[in-house]
């Protein structure tokens, strides 16, 4: 193959170690045309390493009870308006409380926030 010949796919190695995030990524990268994952020992053009770990998170001491209640709904994909309703509490309040969530899970948002609570085992789906 010469420099002007287009590669059928870009194969990528995953070099980490927590098995559900790593699932999680290899699924997510199966979706993109020119894109592979390499098998076990398969050389490859590029290699995604982790690093980094998340802090883990103290789930006693870090979330409240209504702060577990509405990360809960939120991985079920409740608004903040299905939250506010389901808990009796007003959509301002259920706003506070998924904001709060988002900073003591260190998220960017929702979703992340619901899988880095996965991740750490805070909860299960």
């Amino acid at each position: 193959m010469n420099a002007n010949t287009p590669r059928e796919s870009i194969v990528i190695a995953l070099e980490i170690a927590d098995p559900v995030l790593s699932e999680r990524l290899a699924a997510a990268l199966a979706g993109v045309p020119g894109v592979r994952v390499a098998r076990r020992g398969e050389a490859a053009d590029v290699a995604l390493v982790a690093t980094a770990t998340a802090a883990p998170v103290d789930a006693d001491a870090a979330l409240t009870k209504r702060e577990f209640e509405v990360l809960s709904l939120m991985a079920e994909g409740a608004s903040n308006k299905a939250i506010a309703r389901r808990l009796g509490i007003s959509v301002h309040t259920a706003k506070f409380h998924v904001g709060s969530l988002i900073d003591k899970l260190d998220a960017s948002g929702r979703t992340d926030a619901v899988a880095h609570a996965v991740r750490l085992g805070v909860i299960h789906l």
